[in-house]
């Protein structure tokens, strides 16, 4: 059959990703890939230089997504479907351009790990995020922004003559623009997928790319890759250099031999084949390979821990088969960040299909012999000379305007094209897709003033690059204004003058809440315990009297407040204000897992450990906890403190060994 590109509808248990949070992410970044600075000493120079090339401090401009709860029903996805007589490739543009599954027809496989549910956690770097498919990771280390979020989608002419999906957004973390084209030619046993980023700006920029590619876990199956040596990274934040496949007498190439979660980064020498491969028992599964620009390769295992089993039933259905990660990267570990000098690009072509191998080569013992043979099977279903061919081939495709539009993704782009006239062949950010976030952004670039708003509301999005923080400078010195002002100044290190700027605009502001949340964070943030406290509790009695309605904008405001009041409260060691914010909390709010926790710290500061036992052992679910955090340990264990009574499996999410 021809290729076929077409839009259907995909129906899974879905939790559905709840509002934005309307708080701006103004603290430090909560990422556990990080790597103390005199470790970087004994680490290759390219390798510590790109490690410490432009660290992200905070997410801005990007809004948190943490509003998602964990009941689950059926909901319709808005999916586009890439098929030909070999393999058919389900894309969702609405959740980040995602693959959801690949399956080779011959044997109805699926060459990924396809998530039967939709379930977010708290893993991508502003929250929300599912597993399973093929993610494309842009923006910092960690899971891209854009996990749950819409990109743009639509047909475009393949190198072949026949039909490509272009996926393209704007990354708002660094201000790029990038493409990911979906190519399947006729009888190719192979999805090829070009991916450019590109640089508009007079000024270098910090590029992050991952793909990240979920395949099945089983007790024999084994992930090869052409090296001899990896970077080990565990959630004990060390980076060290190990043989593979065997480290410390185990096999780390079997995801389920490992106790805890851990990465591991292949040293692909120079000159290798890029190529990674994760074949079960019988030697059959996924393999994924590129140009040689695309030079990273690592390995993600949950492990046979408890903890990692944990995880991997929280991110799907109990009794569903587990999985590993397969990931390809521009650096050699996810830490780094590749400068890309101004109006340059990155491109590069994958491909992705299925590979059988000799079981006995593969599994026999000898990791040589095992990589010789996938490699060899790898060259014989696609020669690394027709990768380079088909990249050559998609490069001349790259920037043909896209036809039918499939999708659409969000306003951003636009926005910056508007403002800057950047000419970006390929990647259309039409004004059509500006919308309500964008509206007073238009009018600070247009009309030279941030509007004010004409209804009482939690305060839209904030921008922070240089541009805007310019524009709102020159802007007249209204409350609003200086809000967003010290929000940019805030994320440009600036932070004296953004507590100036709120403190300006506190003065005449008719909402004050907003500005003492900021200044709340910034006292926090230096230190300042008390005042902290004080200008949370101001903050939460402004907005609770502000608060017009019970809607999902309010109630996410006076959630996200409630919880970071009462924690700052806590720490001030003001047991009694902290109730009084807790008591104000809708009673929905308090029923959340998140808040049913908070609620045991607050019993137990309050001295009554019985209440706080039984609130564990009455069970609780928090939705939104953190990659890596070790919260209900610590307070289980303060909870138990005179016994030492070991923590129930169903709150063991622990990602590193004791100690």
């Amino acid at each position: 059959m021809a290729t076929t590109v077409r839009r259907t509808v995909l129906t899974l248990p879905a939790a559905a990703t709840g509002p934005e949070n309307p708080l701006p992410a103004l603290r430090p970044l909560d990422e556990m890939h990080v790597v103390d600075d005199r470790d970087r000493a004994a680490l290759p120079r390219d390798m510590a230089r790109q490690i410490g090339h432009e660290p992200l401090a905070t997410v801005l401009p990007v809004r948190i997504l943490d509003g998602y709860g964990r009941e689950r029903t059926p909901t319709d996805l808005d999916a586009i479907v890439i098929e030909n007589d070999r393999l058919r490739a389900t894309v969702l543009p609405g959740l980040g351009g995602r693959i959801h599954s690949l399956v080779h027809k011959a044997d109805g496989r699926d060459l990924v790990y396809t998530n039967p549910v939709l379930q977010p956690a708290d893993f991508a770097l502003n929250g929300a995020w599912f597993s399973g498919g093929i993610e494309w990771n842009i923006g910092a280390t960690g899971h891209t922004t854009l996990s749950c979020a819409p990109v743009h989608a639509a047909r475009v002419p393949a190198p072949d003559g026949g039909e490509m999906v272009r996926l393209w957004e704007w990354e708002r973390l660094r201000d790029l623009p990038f493409q990911v084209d979906l190519w399947l030619p006729e009888d190719s046993d192979f999805l090829h997928v070009g991916v450019r980023i590109r640089n508009p700006h007079e000024h270098p920029a910090p590029v992050y790319w991952w793909s990240n590619i979920a395949v099945p876990e089983g007790e024999h199956t084994r992930v090869l890759a052409p090296a001899d040596e990896a970077w080990h990274f565990g959630y004990e934040r060390t980076l060290t250099r190990v043989p593979m496949p065997e480290t410390g007498g185990v096999d780390r190439t079997y995801p389920l031999r490992g106790d805890f979660p851990a990465d591991y980064f292949y040293e692909v020498p120079d000159g290798a084949r890029r190529w990674i491969a994760s074949l079960d028992e019988h030697g059959r599964g996924l393999v994924q390979t590129s140009t040689d620009l695309l030079r990273g390769r690592k390995l993600f295992l949950w492990g046979s821990g408890p903890g990692g089993r944990r995880w991997q039933e929280w991110l799907t259905e109990p009794g569903t088969t587990g999985y590993a990660e397969i990931q390809a990267g521009l650096a050699r570990t996810q830490l780094e960040h590749v400068p890309l000098e101004p109006g340059g690009e990155f491109s590069w072509l994958e491909s992705y299909g299925s590979l059988a191998a000799d079981p006995a080569a593969v599994h026999g013992g000898d990791w040589a012999a095992a990589r010789a043979e996938a490699e060899q099977r790898l060259a014989e279903a696609l020669p690394r000379a027709d990768v380079d061919a088909a990249y050559e081939a998609w490069r001349g495709c790259a920037d043909t305007e896209p036809g039918e539009i499939l999708a659409t993704g969000s306003g951003w782009g636009a926005l910056e094209v508007r403002r800057a006239g950047y000419k970006l062949p390929g990647t259309p950010f039409a004004q059509s897709t500006l919308g309500e976030q964008q509206e007073p952004w238009l009018q600070l670039l247009e009309q030279g003033a941030f509007p004010e708003p004409r209804m009482v509301a939690p305060p839209g999005p904030s921008l922070v690059s240089p541009h805007w923080r310019d524009m709102l400078e020159t802007a007249s010195a209204e409350p609003l204004t200086e809000y967003h002002l010290g929000i940019a100044q805030w994320h440009a290190d600036d932070r004296a003058q953004a507590v100036r700027s709120w403190e300006r605009g506190l003065a005449l502001a008719p909402s004050r809440w907003p500005l003492l949340r900021c200044l709340a964070v910034a006292a926090q943030e230096s230190g300042q315990r008390d005042r902290a406290a004080d200008h949370y509790a101001e903050a939460f009695g402004g907005l609770c009297a502000e608060r017009c309605d019970d809607g999902e904008a309010w109630t996410a405001a006076t959630a996200a407040l409630g919880r970071e009041a009462i924690e700052a409260l806590l720490a001030a060691g003001r047991t009694a204000g902290a109730r009084a914010v807790w008591t104000g909390l809708l009673p929905d709010i308090r029923l959340r897992g998140r808040f049913r926790l908070l609620e045991a710290r607050l019993l137990l500061a309050e001295g009554d450990r019985a209440a706080a036992r039984a609130l564990f052992d009455e069970g609780f679910e928090v939705a939104d906890l953190r990659e890596g955090a070790e919260i209900l340990d610590e307070v289980w264990a303060e909870l138990t403190a005179p016994t030492g009574e070991p923590l129930p499996d169903a709150y063991n999410y622990r990602m590193r060994p004791r100690g």
